[in-house]
């Protein structure tokens, strides 16, 4: 086993952090999309979140600390079950599908050489080869970003602690269309599964 890193500035240094950016997707985040025309909630909360997302994202490339995108493909025939049994309660819209205007990313978006990946559940990890990758380049501590806080930035979160990583949630950098839920997330990380801090706290300790 390694040695834990007790220490918040030792868990963030450059070289050992990535960012994982979540869901930044039109349909989460865009007037019309489908948050607001299948939820029926406001999605203005995850549209202002991509301004401090964007400075994060360059504070991290400023930095060299790699960011990391995920993206929701939630097509019929690639979701979970239950996953699917709770999505047709509402509606059979297909809610991210490849190719449409929903998918795209909303704000912000990748650089040419950034890791994409598309994720068919809930979880950043499971059917997407991101932990493989994050093996590879030596990633211990993962800063997450984007939508929605208490769905799947939460079950990421919660995922990447469950295998071996350190997780510090970039508060002022997450958002959701349920503000409650949205509160309870963060308290309940800060409790129990890592580190809660503002974006200007991170990126001051990759700077020195």
């Amino acid at each position: 086993m390694s040695d834990i890193l007790q220490a918040v500035e030792d868990r963030l240094t450059p070289s050992r952090t990535a960012v994982l950016v979540i869901d930044m997707q039109n349909d989460f985040c865009a007037e019309g999309g489908y948050v607001e025309t299948v939820v029926g909630r406001d999605a203005g909360p995850c549209r202002a979140v991509a301004e401090p997302i964007g400075a994060l994202v360059d504070d991290a490339r400023a930095a060299g600390v790699p960011v990391i995108w995920v993206r929701a493909d939630y097509r019929p025939e690639t979701l979970p079950a239950g996953m699917l049994a709770k999505q047709r309660e509402k509606s059979d819209t297909v809610c991210c599908a490849p190719g449409t205007w929903g998918y795209a990313f909303h704000g912000v978006a990748p650089a040419g050489d950034e890791a994409v990946f598309d994720k068919h559940c809930y979880s950043a990890f499971v059917g997407t080869g991101l932990e493989a990758h994050l093996r590879s380049s030596g990633i211990e501590t993962l800063v997450f970003a984007g939508v929605q806080t208490n769905v799947c930035v939460e079950t990421s979160f919660r995922d990447a602690v469950c295998r071996g990583f350190y997780g510090v949630l970039a508060v002022d950098c997450v958002a959701s269309h349920a503000p409650p839920l949205h509160e309870a997330t963060i308290a309940n990380i800060g409790f129990l599964f890592g580190d809660v801090l503002p974006r200007e706290a991170i990126t001051g300790y990759w700077k020195g």
